[in-house]
């Protein structure tokens, strides 16, 4: 998933209006992976902070794996830990240099693209990165124990916070913040399809049908594993059930991180660049997230769970790594994508 040393051709194949500055499409890359990753550490701090949280005291290292089924690194973990316990896994998300899903592999990517991206971002987003990511990237054993966990991961979200508050006041609108936003609102995608897929079927009490009520504070632990706690209760104060939650964060257009939202900013985004900027090769991609778009909207979410919500959500995360394909296929060229391999930028 990484950049690796991009030719540096225009991702324009026809003239662009008066005024408008081609963008080279390693930048473009650089820029959607640079959202993506800052995205994705944010969501991993705080599935693990929640996941910290939500465990019973009887047994700390209960709920652990369902961190593991979410990013779907069950064999890669495995190969390297016998069984999945607090510390296991934190140090496997957190620490782990092998691990391209750590925070600390992630923030590797992240400084390497913004290096890329230095002509384009402006000296306060640098300075930012540049000192979040050394800090991120040195963090130790000492640095994730159970006493710290909490703290840590209030820091990891808070500078990520800062970082798009950065990000959206000083970056240039043009073509970079486009694909700014559409590797922002992809990640948002992925991440909430994986979160309701895996701990919608973690939380139901074993022999009992889909749908049923548990106990309210480990869906409580799901709308925080989302951010979407506050908005939800101010929503929906008195409906805390299953299907609710899943409907909101699946179908509400006003939360900033559900699929209705995160797929009308990538279909808004793309749109632009194929209006705005002249770009080609945008009408499949368009097409395929309006697919998505009119299937969600079609369906209740009673509709959805009945017919099988691990389904649903398989098929939409599958989508969304068609869109990626697509949109990397339309704006960077394939020898680029041959030369950067797992490991590289991204």
């Amino acid at each position: 998933m990484g950049a690796g040393v991009m030719t540096q051709v225009s991702v324009f194949p026809t003239p662009v209006l008066p005024g408008l500055r081609n963008l080279l499409s390693r930048y473009a890359e650089s820029t959607m992976w640079l959202a993506r990753y800052m995205e994705r550490i944010e969501n991993m701090a705080r599935l693990i902070e929640v996941t910290g949280t939500s465990v019973h005291a009887s047994n700390m290292d209960a709920g652990w794996d369902s961190v593991i089924r979410i990013n779907a690194d069950e064999d890669t973990f495995f190969l390297r830990h016998k069984v999945a316990t607090e510390r296991s896994v934190v140090e496997f998300y957190i620490i782990d240099p092998d691990n391209p899903d750590s925070i600390v592999s992630m923030a590797r990517c992240v400084r390497e693209n913004a290096r890329v991206l230095r002509p384009l971002i402006s000296t306060e987003m640098w300075m930012h990165l540049n000192v979040f990511t050394r800090w991120a990237m040195d963090l130790g054993p000492d640095d994730v124990g159970a006493g710290y966990l909490s703290t840590l991961c209030t820091r990891l979200k808070q500078e990520c916070q800062t970082h798009f508050g950065i990000t959206e006041g000083t970056l240039y609108r043009d073509q970079a913040w486009l694909f700014y936003l559409l590797g922002k609102n992809l990640e948002r995608a992925d991440q909430i399809t994986r979160l309701i897929d895996i701990k919608y079927h973690t939380l139901l009490p074993s022999g009992e049908g889909v749908g049923s009520d548990i106990d309210l504070s480990q869906w409580t632990s799901v709308l925080r594993s989302a951010a979407a706690y506050h908005a939800f209760r101010r929503v929906l104060p008195e409906g805390m059930t299953p299907a609710n939650i899943v409907g909101f964060l699946l179908k509400n257009d006003g939360f900033p991180r559900s699929l209705s939202t995160s797929l009308r900013c990538v279909y808004s985004v793309l749109g632009s660049l194929a209006g705005e900027y002249r770009l080609r090769h945008c009408g499949p991609i368009l097409e395929r997230v309006e697919e998505l778009r009119v299937t969600l909207a079609e369906q209740t979410v009673e509709d959805i769970i009945l017919r099988g919500l691990h389904e649903y959500m398989d098929w939409i995360q599958r989508e969304l790594r068609l869109i990626q394909n697509e949109i990397a296929g339309a704006f960077w060229p394939p020898v680029a994508l041959q030369v950067a391999g797992h490991g590289g930028t991204h």
